[in-house]
């Protein structure tokens, strides 16, 4: 008996039938691999190279199963769903690959794109809250559409796109699966610098959501040096003895009295330091 696919969103049931098969098997028309074009506007950013792998053996083995779904542009096709069977037909070198055409507006399409991709619930959080984004900045519908099209509920999807103000570095590290979103949301509240200096003890020490979350708390009570901005004249000078001396150097003052630092790399540097400042050693 065939495994009945989960409900698609409402109003896209007539787009992508449930009965796809029955209904579309007098369509199917085999397509020449290089007429076909993907999709722009494709949720997916990252397909992973070890399960494109297996898929492309698996067409080599058995053939595409399920046809993919197109739509025709000029002289050229552009793929609706199904651009991972497109991916693995190029690798394995087959010359066409069987479509079903569609004549749908790009609003659907790229509905469809989003859906598909998320019933396979293999679309990391990061392309997921990007394709979400996309859809509401394109089209102008709000987070509760949205909602309705992919069947989550509207704070899924609203939680899901505050990933987006996540530095990139702590992105990377989700598409990556080395942390999860929630880590993710935990954060999202600290500084840049704090997100990826989090995100490091994260994967170092392997922190729960939980304890990302007490983390984050106990940093926002601890009380914050108020970071002090040098004096024009202060920076001016610290630069031209940085210059003068090749070496980085920093002053730290206040109004009665500060102090002059010099780094230097090893003990040849630091003698020519001395040198510099003539300064002799007893």
């Amino acid at each position: 008996m065939a495994t009945k696919r989960k409900a698609l969103g409402r109003g896209l049931a007539a787009l992508i039938p449930e009965d796809l098969e029955k209904e579309d098997v007098n369509k199917i028309v085999d397509i020449e691999i290089d007429l076909i074009c993907p999709n722009p506007n494709q949720p997916r950013k990252i397909f992973e190279q070890e399960r494109m792998n297996e898929l492309t053996d698996s067409i080599k083995k058995y053939g595409v199963i399920q046809p993919i779904i197109v739509r025709k542009d000029g002289d050229l096709y552009t793929i609706i769903a199904g651009e991972r069977r497109w991916r693995a037909c190029k690798n394995a070198n087959i010359a066409s690959i069987p479509c079903i055409i569609r004549d749908i507006e790009n609003k659907n399409a790229s509905e469809i794109a989003l859906i598909e991709n998320i019933q396979r619930e293999d679309l990391n959080p990061i392309d997921e809250a990007n394709a979400y984004e996309f859809i509401i900045g394109r089209y102008g519908i709000t987070q509760e559409e949205v909602s309705n099209i992919v069947g989550k509920s509207r704070v899924y999807v609203s939680n899901i796109m505050r990933l987006t103000n996540l530095e990139k570095y702590v992105q990377d590290k989700i598409i990556k699966n080395e942390i999860t979103a929630g880590h993710g949301r935990a954060i999202i509240s600290l500084s840049p610098n704090k997100q990826i200096e989090i995100t490091n003890k994260i994967i170092k020490e392997q922190l729960s959501v939980r304890e990302v979350e007490k983390l984050v708390r106990n940093d926002k009570k601890s009380p914050k040096k108020k970071e002090q901005v040098k004096d024009k004249y202060i920076v001016y000078v610290e630069d031209l003895l940085s210059e003068r001396l090749s070496a980085k150097v920093n002053i730290r003052s206040n109004k009665k009295k500060g102090k002059i630092e010099i780094q230097f790399n090893n003990n040849d540097d630091l003698n020519r330091l001395l040198d510099l400042l003539k300064i002799e050693e007893e």
